[in-house]
């Protein structure tokens, strides 16, 4: 199983810890910000604005990673939850309610920020811009939680049938792209969110059962088999070669999922298992493993709370207009990028110590309101947890395609669906004693 701390696989760690860390610089990285004369501060979109920085997506885009080392993870929590006699109600509900917890405070305080601003008259296009920016990671979570809300089915499919299901998988996605690319038919692409995710998310069990690993040529093949498939689908076929959405760009290889992403999801996950060997070794370093823990450890938070140090920054630099600010995407701004990207990480680590009382807060309330993990205890109020999941779904995805300010109002509906849902999932859980709960700090995918 290789390296081992604690139980966790430190790759894994590793995977999920380079995952964020990526998602955090190239977010920060593709946002530009721009004071015109009149003092309003605007973001220029980076990859529609100089397209030859598309190509930088392929080192960014790395979030198959991420749902590859949660695959993993929630493999073998389930299957150790199984083997104690828990029940799946249970088991969702707990890793649902670690994901919920800081997403909802997180989204409470932002609406709750909103809400001020908009009393107070701010400009509505200044809001949507900013309510937008504290939103636009928030894509993952939706896909996330219903991936593991399903992982008792899916493992259940993997047992019986192995590497079957994500190469199935993957079968019917190519369908549904297919589908939308030619005919555009509504709605169809919706199922690639969870179909073309879910591959990496599969593989992740895979992975941990050993059967990518037991053939020595196949994560070779799949490394150069979905690298050639990339190419060709962008060099010959309708898709772009930007891993990240583009304002305008038809069709898109996220929005929905395309075949193109489905590609690189299955190159990228062949590459991480030829590296693994290696990367193995060096994680036995407990140098480098000092470094990498608390990354992980911290990665709800990064997930999170990253955009916040681009708002601190443009109040403190672009609004008064003491920031340099060369043309847009020339060679001095370019040069800039390294003081924005150093500055950001400063604030960032500020952030994440301003908010330590916050996540033992939430930690407690994890602990109190949890759904139980004694074999064969069912959680209160069962229905509670699958009709808040809904909700949270349903809110989280919104916030993710409209922000958290559309069109300069307060979004009334999706942030009451969200509060709902989250209370949901809440009151599913026991009120008994317990043992104590892992640190919410890896809700992602720990």
């Amino acid at each position: 199983m290789g390296t081992l701390s604690g139980g966790r696989d430190r790759y894994v760690d590793f995977l999920r810890a380079w995952a964020i860390v990526l998602v955090v610089f190239g977010h920060w990285l593709i946002t530009g910000l721009v004071r015109d004369p009149n003092g309003v501060i605007s973001a220029p979109e980076l990859l529609a604005t100089v397209p030859w920085t598309q190509w930088l997506t392929l080192g960014f885009q790395i979030m198959p990673l991420f749902f590859l080392a949660g695959g993993h993870a929630a493999g073998g929590s389930w299957a150790r939850a199984r083997t104690e006699g828990r029940t799946a109600t249970g088991w969702v509900g707990q890793r649902a309610l670690r994901l919920l917890l800081p997403a909802g405070v997180y989204s409470g305080l932002v609406l709750v920020a909103v809400a001020i601003c908009s009393v107070v008259g701010v400009d509505p296009g200044i809001l949507a811009l900013v309510g937008w920016a504290m939103a636009m990671q928030f894509w993952f979570l939706p896909v996330y939680l219903l991936l593991s809300a399903a992982t008792p089915v899916l493992h259940a499919a993997h047992r019986r049938w192995g590497l079957r299901v994500p190469v199935a998988m993957g079968v019917v996605a190519l369908v549904a792209d297919t589908l939308v690319v030619t005919v555009h038919a509504p709605f169809v692409g919706l199922i690639d969110y969870v179909l073309v995710w879910g591959v990496a998310y599969q593989l992740g069990f895979c992975w941990r059962d050993m059967l990518l690993t037991e053939r020595s040529a196949l994560p070779a093949c799949m490394a150069a088999g979905g690298a050639v498939a990339f190419a060709v689908l962008v060099a010959l076929g309708p898709f772009p070669v930007s891993l990240i959405l583009v304002t305008g760009q038809s069709p898109s290889n996220t929005n929905p999922p395309s075949a193109a992403m489905l590609a690189w999801a299955v190159g990228q996950v062949g590459l991480a298992l030829l590296l693994a060997p290696v990367l193995r070794r060096l994680l036995e370093r407990e140098q480098l493993w000092g470094l990498v823990r608390p990354l992980g450890g911290a990665s709800m938070t990064l997930y999170l709370w990253h955009m916040l140090p681009v708002l601190i920054i443009a109040a403190a630099f672009y609004l008064t207009g003491l920031a340099p600010e060369p043309a847009y995407g020339s060679g001095s701004w370019w040069a800039l990028r390294v003081p924005w990207l150093a500055v950001l990480g400063v604030v960032l680590v500020g952030v994440v110590a301003a908010l330590r009382p916050l996540e033992r807060g939430l930690a407690l309330a994890y602990e109190r309101t949890r759904p139980g993990d004694l074999p064969f205890e069912l959680p209160r109020r069962p229905w509670a947890l699958w009709v808040g999941l809904a909700a949270s779904v349903s809110a989280l995805t919104w916030f993710a395609g409209h922000g958290f300010a559309y069109d300069g109002r307060f979004p009334v509906l999706p942030a009451l669906g969200l509060a709902v849902g989250v209370g949901l999932v809440m009151v599913t859980g026991r009120n008994s004693v317990r043992r104590p709960a892992p640190s919410l700090h890896n809700s992602l995918g720990g």
